[in-house]
C-alpha cells in the first residue's frame, strides 16, 4: 500500500491556505502547517497528531524557517510536497508607496519564500524526491493593474527565481510548479489581509477606483472556488510529469492570452527595428 505523502505548507491559518490543509487531512495526507500563530491553526484545524503538525513559523527569519522545517521532518520522518503560499497584498501606486511598506511585501513575499525553499532544498536533493508548489498571481504574469504595481513586482519576482529553480532541480527528481491563480473567493481582499497605502495620494483616480472595486465589489464575489483549487493542487501533486507553468482559474487564462497576444503582436510590429541592433561582418 502507497504511503501518503507529507505536505509543508505556509500561511495555512486563512485563505487557500487553509482549505488546502483541511482536504488534505480530510485525503489521509500527512501535514505540517505553518502560520505566524500556532493558535490559530489549532483553532483552526486541531492540536497536533500522528497525521498534523502546526507550527509556528516568521517566514522572514530565516533561522526561524529552517528550525522550523527541522521540526517537521523529526516528526513525520521527510517531506514529500512543500506549497509556498504565504504572503499578503499591497494596494498603492508606486509614488504613494513608502519605503518600509514595499520591503515589508518583498520581506514576506519574496525573501519569505526564498528563505522556505532555501531551507527545504537540502532535504528534497537528498532523497532525490519532492515538489515544490510557488503560489504567485495572476499579477506576476500580467502587471496592468494600477495601484498593484509592488504587490505585482513581488510575484514578478517569484515567477522569475521559480522558473529558475525549476531547471536547477530537475537533476535532482525534484519537480516544480509555479501557479498563477485569478480570483478566487478567500479573504484575500478583506480588511484584515489586505494593505493600503498609509498616504494615499488623491489625484491618482484610477488607482483609487480599482481599490474600491477590490475591497468593496470584487471582495466576496470571486469567480473562483478554493476547494477546487485545493483538488488541483492535489491533482498536480500527483502527475509524474506535472506542469512549471499553470495558471489557475479561467480569469487567469484570460489576462493572460490578452498578454501573449499584446507581445506577440508588438514583437511583429517592430521585429525589423529590434533586430537593427545586429552587428554587421560586412
Amino acid at each position: 500500500m502507497e504511503t501518503k505523502k507529507v505536505w509543508f505548507v505556509t500561511g495555512a491559518s486563512k485563505g487557500l491556505g487553509l482549505v488546502l490543509v483541511k482536504k488534505l487531512l480530510a485525503n489521509d495526507y500527512h501535514v505540517a502547517a505553518t502560520s505566524r500563530s500556532v493558535e490559530s491553526l489549532i483553532k483552526e484545524i486541531g492540536n497536533a497528531s500522528d497525521s498534523f503538525l502546526p507550527l509556528e513559523m516568521d517566514l522572514t527569519d530565516n533561522e526561524n524557517v529552517k528550525a522550523t522545517i527541522a521540526e517537521c521532518i523529526a516528526h513525520f520522518g521527510q517531506i514529500d510536497v512543500m506549497v509556498n503560499n504565504a504572503g499578503f497584498g499591497l494596494i498603492g501606486t508606486l509614488e504613494e508607496l513608502s519605503d518600509s511598506e514595499v520591503k515589508t511585501n518583498f520581506d514576506v513575499n519574496v525573501f519569505g519564500s526564498l528563505n522556505v525553499i532555501r531551507n527545504i532544498l537540502p532535504h528534497f536533493r537528498n532523497q532525490q524526491s519532492g515538489h515544490v508548489f510557488t503560489i504567485s498571481s495572476i499579477g506576476g504574469y500580467m502587471g496592468n493593474f494600477p495601484g498593484f504595481g509592488i504587490y505585482c513586482s513581488t510575484k514578478f519576482a517569484v515567477a522569475g527565481f521559480t522558473e529558475a529553480l525549476a531547471e536547477e532541480m530537475k537533476p535532482f527528481n525534484v519537480h516544480t510548479t509555479l501557479v498563477y491563480p485569478g480570483y478566487f473567493r478567500t479573504n484575500f481582499l478583506s480588511k484584515d489581509s489586505i494593505r493600503t497605502a498609509a498616504s494615499p495620494i488623491a489625484a491618482y483616480k484610477s488607482a483609487r477606483e480599482l481599490e474600491k472595486a477590490h475591497l468593496d465589489e470584487i471582495n466576496g464575489n470571486q469567480p473562483n472556488d478554493p476547494e477546487k483549487a485545493a483538488d488541483v493542487l492535489i491533482t498536480l501533486s500527483n502527475e509524474e510529469n506535472p506542469p512549471v507553468h499553470f495558471f489557475m482559474g479561467k480569469d487567469a487564462y484570460h489576462y493572460a492570452k490578452q498578454k501573449l497576444e499584446l507581445i506577440q503582436h508588438t514583437m511583429a510590429a517592430y521585429e525589423t527595428l529590434a533586430g537593427s541592433t545586429e552587428i554587421s561582418n560586412n
